[in-house]
């Protein structure tokens, strides 16, 4: 049985595969497009999840689950009184684009069945965890109306308890304090958090006033001060009144106040997640806790959940925005069509996407002219040749096997540098990410070493939470400011190569750590193809790129090819069907409601 799954014309579009129940292929159209965030019909990532299942057909899928509904959603975006210059061609006002979208350009036939935006990330989460049982908790900004939801899984079942609807949103909360603090909505949360420490939560009460917590799972968030029906801002002047300070412009110098206020946001972020989470526990007792939704891309809240709350065991499904959703939307089509859960198996590892042979590798390089080492069948000498640059501070641009599915590098395309560098941060920042001198970089280490330098008891293999480093060695390029770390421990089955090298960089060194961040550079999707990881490279202060079994360093790189590289990437199309492949076309049909036979939440193309 093929299963795709789908999230997509929002944000970061992106195709999965379960074959017979096993996911073996998850991917964003970003990668392939090299538009950060695309949005349009996943045309390539769909193309792939065939080719991965063994070379199908679009007519030998089963049934493409999709994400949310069309319909409530349009419901919620007409609720909130958009006005007609959001889009002056009106598509916005179209529920049958998804569906036609996914016929004509993907020129698939079959039966779509789509499932609620809360109920994809829920299952998202607890049909991947390996629980048999689980309260289940999502937070994000909004789907089609909730924004907040808790549930409980048990076997195959899913069930949703309650949920908190828009306007009252804590990710919505987040986000617009992120456009308040001069950083980009839906892409830079991230940079709150990692700022946050640098702060004192001097705000905290104002914070507070923006968001009432009720009985049960509610709250509320201030109208006064928020309004998301505008165009480019999220909140409105009381908000600026309330914290005595304009809101910063982007790309502007970041202030003692704006640390402080995202220092208080964080704060009052994690009292409310951890009073909402002690109430799921009373209505849905369980050892097992599963989040997802953008908020659980939150790490710091994470670990706190995690020490604070009241839940033993704790799973965050690696993609928890909206990309992982189209893992939940195929485990419940999966559900749907056969009565049973897809895997009682945790999700092991996210190197869902694209590899490349070693030996077209070796050909592409030679076809460029850049000099390289060949290093094919002689894989201990390879690895000892990034030790030995690592450990004369070279910055390594890492590209081995299937890249990874969700927003970390997990020693996939990676960048590595040594941990103990007390320049390393600074230069990787400046240098190499293009991005602020703030953010920190994250721990890889050797699963079987994590107690001896981490305060964390268990497997962290896809950065979800952070811990305290307490480790003798002085890792100031992976220590943040409060002496936290979002720390991945690396197990030697699921990436054996990866775990040669941080054991053979520990017997050099005696450091079983390295650095570990995505391998691309502000503004750029991590880099999925061979081509792109030469592009990345010659666009920045990365030293060292080993391609598979090839190294190429700096110096070898023509500077035709630097200065092609400084050049952008090209601006996104702005239709969705821009790229069609006419091997995939097919016919448009229209789709009506189902007859109330499938499960709540649950809706069907026919």
């Amino acid at each position: 049985m093929n299963i795709i799954g789908i999230s997509a014309f929002y944000h970061e579009s992106t195709c999965c595969l379960l074959q017979d129940g096993v996911l073996v292929a998850a991917v964003p159209e970003e990668r392939f497009t090299r538009v950060k965030f695309d949005r349009r019909a996943p045309i390539n990532a769909f193309r792939y999840c065939l080719e991965q299942g063994g070379q199908l057909s679009p007519a030998d899928i089963d049934c493409v689950a999709y994400y949310e509904s069309p319909t409530k959603k349009l419901a919620r975006q007409l609720s909130m009184g958009l006005d007609a210059s959001v889009d002056p061609s009106f598509a916005w006002l179209d529920a049958g684009h998804a569906e036609r979208q996914i016929r004509r350009v993907l020129g698939y036939d079959g039966p779509i069945a789509g499932f609620d935006h809360h109920l994809s990330h829920a299952a998202s989460a607890y049909y991947f965890s390996g629980f048999d049982e689980a309260a289940v908790l999502t937070v994000d900004g909004v789907g089609e109306w909730a924004t907040t939801t808790y549930g409980a899984g048990k076997g195959s079942s899913l069930s949703m308890l309650e949920e908190v609807t828009f306007p009252h949103s804590l990710g919505l909360l987040y986000s617009a304090i992120t456009d308040f603090l001069g950083f980009a909505v839906l892409s830079d949360e991230y940079k709150v958090m990692g700022l946050a420490p640098y702060g004192t939560p001097r705000f905290a009460d104002r914070v507070r006033q923006l968001v009432t917590v009720l009985p049960r799972g509610q709250f509320s968030l201030s109208q006064k001060h928020f309004d998301f029906s505008q165009q480019g801002r999220m909140f409105t002047p009381a908000l600026a009144a309330l914290f005595g300070v304009a809101p910063r412009v982007p790309e502007s110098e970041i202030g003692t106040v704006h640390i402080d206020i995202a220092r208080s946001l964080q704060v009052v972020l994690e009292e409310i997640l951890l009073d909402k989470v002690r109430y799921l526990h009373d209505i849905a007792p369980s050892d097992n806790l599963c989040l997802a939704g953008g908020v659980a891309l939150n790490c710091v809240a994470n670990r706190r959940l995690h020490v604070d709350g009241p839940f033993r065991n704790l799973f965050v499904q690696p993609a928890s925005s909206d990309s992982g959703s189209a893992l939940g939307a195929a485990a419940l089509a999966h559900v749907q069509l056969t009565g049973q859960r897809h895997s009682a198996e945790r999700l092991a590892h996210v190197y869902l996407g694209p590899s490349y042979p070693a030996s077209d590798i070796v050909s592409l390089v030679a076809a460029t002219g850049i000099p390289a080492l060949d290093f094919s069948g002689r894989e201990d000498a390879l690895v000892a040749a990034v030790v030995d640059r690592l450990a004369a501070q070279k910055v390594i641009g890492w590209f081995h096997g299937p890249m990874e599915f969700g927003p970390r590098a997990l020693g996939a395309r990676s960048i590595l540098a040594d941990p103990r560098d007390p320049t390393m941060r600074d230069r990787l920042n400046a240098l190499v990410k293009k991005r602020e001198g703030f953010r920190p970089f994250a721990p890889a280490i050797l699963e079987e070493c994590v107690a001896d330098h981490m305060d964390i008891a268990y497997p962290s293999r896809f950065m979800n939470e952070t811990c305290a480093v307490r480790s003798p060695l002085d890792l100031p390029a992976v220590t943040h400011v409060d002496g936290s770390a979002r720390v991945q421990t690396v197990d030697r089955q699921t990436s054996p190569r990866f775990h040669m090298l941080l054991e053979a960089f520990r017997e050099k060194t005696g450091c079983p750590i390295l650095v570990n961040t995505s391998f691309n550079v502000r503004g750029e999707p991590i880099v999925c193809t061979p081509q792109d990881a030469i592009r990345c490279m010659a666009n920045s202060q990365i030293d060292c790129l080993v391609l598979e079994d090839m190294i190429i360093d700096k110096e070898h790189i023509p500077a035709f090819l630097r200065s092609q590289a400084k050049r952008s990437a090209p601006d996104a199309i702005a239709r969705d069907d821009a790229t069609v492949d006419p091997r995939l076309s097919g016919s448009v049909e229209r789709w009506r409601p189902a007859d109330g036979a499938l499960p709540l939440g649950v809706y069907t193309f026919v």
